[in-house]
């Protein structure tokens, strides 16, 4: 078999067929579990029979929590969906005297609907409208999202005219908009749990930590977020599962639905230079652009104005509320990179900090996966880099915080500091919507939103700084030891690595280094014939 070809199924893959010497227990392997398993009877006996369960599966039990806060997180929005008689007569969505805000339930789902004249039957990017901007003037606009963003918006628009026609119990229109958009985003989220529980098997416990995680409950219906989220995780399952083919597929589509999914090449690129495995790569960076090309491509040929419309917001728009240059200008009065603008006017000096900003982090995230005494795993170096971009851009919507829960899970499994980071990231949600209020109708004023958004900051730094510890020291990466016992760690183990899960350093690298090779070693036992799944 070659080192590109996908491996036999084996009892590694199966999370229901691991033994307990081989499935890691969190209340044995995480303090914080262990000492809140204390009011449930404490960790589990070591005589307990592991992995038996007929039905209840640990991924049953954990796409059933994920289950559970989605739904938490649909009831936190149902306050915008409430419904009242005008004076007319007529059914209108209650939005009176700021409910979205006071309410805090605000999602673009519902504005959206009708701005992008998705009521009306607009096809996206063929369909425009004229907004009136500040100054007086004029921006002729299409849909602002990427191309898949933008057809799953169409396509529920056209599910909600479907469903009303045929009259089936129904409320407005973007009510039944939303919950349709609802289920949709929901099942993506579930797909990312799966994914999780997928890529660690000795661990499943871990995706516990993002099923039930809060920032979920708040984002998971603000946006359109899980859809990339799902495209990535699922892409990082088949790069693990050594099918880099179907990993570029997966990782194309989710950037078509938002972009960052393509981040990940850049980590496979550091690891697979460092390994001497550059052929995957190339299938994994191939695929992916092509990917991505066949959904834009026609849309790009036969709309190209408005197909350039997501790339022209996000070049023209200024630093958001609480992206950090906003922070420091509106606490100091400075003016910014590009001094008072024009509306619609671009800030071309600012899109060029944010971008060197980042580049340089690369530099640094190069530098250490260089440095590092055993190869990184590609979910801590993903994680690094993901921050990176979300810490140095100019943009940081509530909802794109998602994009690091799987890959912070993936790359540090402790629930205590990842759960204080989420919960943080989400209790930014209410003084942003007390901000969004303004201060003449009772809402917050601006430093202290900017306060906790600099907390949120923070706090992503401080996992970061955690992540990175692992990686320069990785006896501390709890992945890495056996069934998370002390002891030595694995060169070149990592889960997620496919071709490079137990693959020995370039006879290169370790020339430059000045080492001798590293012994290759693998995570995987022999295959077995197993049971079928259950799940």
């Amino acid at each position: 078999m070659s080192a590109d070809a996908p491996p036999t199924r084996s009892r590694a893959h199966d999370p229901e067929s691991l033994d307990a010497e081989s499935r890691v227990l969190p209340a044995h392997d995480d303090g914080f579990v262990r000492a809140a398993s204390a009011s449930v009877g404490g960790p589990m006996g070591a005589h307990a029979v592991v992995g038996r369960a007929a039905f209840f599966t640990p991924l049953r039990v954990v796409l059933l929590l994920a289950t559970i806060v989605l739904a938490l997180g649909w009831f936190a929005k149902s306050p915008c969906l409430q419904q009242y008689v005008d004076d007319s007569g007529q059914l209108q969505l209650d939005w009176r005297d700021s409910r979205q805000y006071v309410a805090m339930c605000y999602s673009d789902t519902v504005p959206l609907y009708t701005a992008e004249r998705l009521d009306a039957g607009g096809v996206p990017y063929v369909t425009n409208w004229v907004d009136q901007r500040d100054d007086g003037t004029t921006q002729v606009r299409y849909m602002e999202y990427p191309v898949l963003t933008g057809f799953f918006q169409w396509a529920n628009a056209r599910l909600t005219a479907g469903w009303l026609a045929v009259g089936l119990p129904s409320a407005l229109p973007v009510v039944v908009y939303f919950d349709l958009s609802a289920f949709w985003l929901a099942l993506a989220w579930l797909g990312v749990i799966w994914a999780m529980v997928r890529l660690r098997p000795g661990r499943p416990w871990d995706a516990a930590i993002a099923a039930t995680s809060p920032l979920v409950a708040v984002h998971a219906f603000t946006n359109f977020d899980t859809l990339a989220v799902a495209g990535a995780t699922l892409g990082m399952l088949a790069w693990s599962r050594r099918r880099p083919g179907l990993a570029g597929v997966l990782l194309g589509l989710g950037a078509a639905a938002k972009l960052y999914p393509l981040f990940l090449l850049f980590p496979l690129l550091l690891l697979c230079l460092r390994a001497g495995r550059m052929r995957p790569w190339w299938v994994v960076t191939v695929t992916g652009l092509a990917s991505w090309a066949v959904v834009n491509g026609p849309v790009a040929v036969l709309a190209p104005t408005g197909w350039w419309e997501f790339f022209r917001l996000n070049s023209t728009r200024a630093a958001d509320p609480d992206s950090i240059y906003n922070i420091v200008s509106a606490s100091t009065g400075w003016p910014g990179f590009d001094g008072t603008l024009a509306s619609g006017q671009t800030p071309s000096v600012l899109n060029a900090v944010t971008a060197v900003l980042f580049a340089l982090c690369c530099v640094a995230v190069a530098v250490l996966v260089w440095r590092a005494p055993t190869r990184p795993r590609l979910a801590s170096i993903a994680f690094l880099v993901v921050a990176a971009f979300l810490l140095t851009n100019k943009v940081w919507s509530p909802q794109y915080s998602l994009w690091l829960i799987p890959l912070a899970v993936l790359a540090y499994p402790r629930w205590k500091p990842l759960l204080a980071w989420m919960a943080l990231d989400a209790f930014v949600w209410v003084p942003r919507m007390y901000y969004y209020l303004g201060t003449n109708n009772k809402g917050l004023p601006a430093p202290w939103f900017h306060g906790a958004v600099l907390l949120r900051d923070l706090a992503v730094v401080a996992v970061a700084v955690l992540i990175v510890r692992t990686v320069l020291r990785p006896e501390l990466d709890p992945v890495r030891r056996r069934a998370g016992r002390p002891g030595p760690v694995r060169p070149g183990a990592d889960p997620d690595g496919g071709v490079l899960d137990g693959a020995p350093d370039a006879a290169w690298f370790d020339r430059r280094r000045g080492a001798g090779p590293a012994p290759a070693t693998s995570d995987r036992p022999p295959a077995v014939a197993t049971r079928s799944g259950r799940d």
